[in-house]
């Protein structure tokens, strides 16, 4: 059997969990036949899912009828146990194609820190600037989908880097982009969580960025701080709702960037009030000026109220940030915090 019959075969085995196979994803590097030998190395970045790709091509039929020995190997190595860590006082610079880097951050999860990442990224780039967003909510990954690129997997450019998803003008880069399902989860130590996105900010081709936007995950972690040591940033943006149990969680997270260094862009409150449709009612669910409030007790800026709409939870459902809708007032909240973001850096 010849290479190009192989690949004839390869064409057949698709990725786990999409439409596309292997060879449309161009995922395989190098397929080498001799008599009854064949060697196949795949570019895969998923261990899960290459071990899942390993099994397939090793048990397929059509090449257990030619080849005794089916050796299947993966180029991608696994992030290097050793890493030359930065300081906080002293970081890194893995992201020097960026200009600004935007760490976007909370105490605590499910307060729409994900939602005002992916709203800013977009509203950035609408503006004018080249924007790239990675996705460092390496157990929570939900910017894949509310950039409408979820379903799509890695590809690599001619010299080796993987090739970010881009939609509405973002350059995106997520580890949800690496699963076989959507539902896989990353039973993950945190050091291999770290290692995973230090390889994201030096081997995937963002190419020259204005503004590098970072999804952090929720609380004061190892990414956090790992992104302290190995970044320059800009700034950070803390989001938070009115809730009381969020405002302690956030405070947790202000006096964390005030300890390493990096200066804090402002205060998000998100979910601040609820506009009923018909009467037009507004009711203060969660609570009322606390965000405000903290702004000023920590001499942080407040870049803005966006309210619990059902709009903008549909849209972020659907692959559609509600930035790029026609509803100016809906827009106007992530426009006013975009355009103090770029006022003061």
């Amino acid at each position: 059997m010849s290479e190009n019959q192989v690949t004839e075969v390869l064409k057949h085995i698709k990725y786990p969990n999409l439409e596309k196979s292997i060879i449309d994803l161009s995922l395989v590097d190098e397929i080498v036949s001799h008599e009854n030998s064949l060697n196949i190395s795949l570019k895969i970045v998923n261990t899960q899912a290459f071990e899942t790709l390993c099994d397939t091509i090793k048990n397929n039929t059509k090449l257990k009828e030619i080849f005794s020995n089916i050796n299947v190997t993966n180029k991608v190595q696994p992030p290097k146990k050793s890493l030359n860590y930065g300081s906080t006082q002293n970081p890194n610079n893995r992201a020097p194609y960026a200009k600004n880097i935007i760490a976007v951050s909370s105490g605590k999860g499910g307060v729409g820190k994900s939602t005002v990442a992916a709203n800013i990224a977009v509203s950035l780039a609408q503006d004018g600037y080249k924007v790239g967003i990675l996705d460092a909510d390496v157990y929570g990954p939900n910017i894949p989908r509310m950039l409408g690129v979820d379903g799509e997997s890695l590809k690599w450019s001619e010299n080796d880097k993987i090739i970010p998803s881009i939609n509405f003008g973002v350059k995106i880069m997520s580890v949800g982009l690496t699963t076989p399902r959507s539902d896989t989860p990353l039973v993950w130590r945190s050091s291999v969580a770290v290692s995973a996105l230090i390889q994201f900010l030096e081997d995937v081709d963002w190419g020259s960025l204005d503004y590098l936007v970072i999804d952090m995950p929720p609380g004061t972690g190892d990414v956090q701080l790992t992104m302290a040591q190995e970044l320059r940033l800009t700034c950070a943006i803390l989001v938070t709702t009115p809730q009381m149990a969020s405002i302690d969680d956030v405070s947790r997270a202000i006096m964390m960037f005030k300890d390493v260094g990096v200066p804090i862009c402002g205060l998000v409150e998100n979910m601040s009030y609820f506009i009923t449709p018909d009467t037009k009612q507004r009711y203060d669910i969660f609570g009322s000026g606390t965000g405000a409030k903290l702004s000023v007790d920590y001499g942080i800026n407040f870049l803005g109220e966006i309210p619990l709409s059902m709009d903008i939870r549909q849209n972020c459902d659907s692959g559609k940030p509600p930035v790029v809708l026609k509803d100016e007032v809906i827009r106007g909240y992530y426009k006013q915090i975009t355009n103090k973001i770029i006022k003061n850096n």
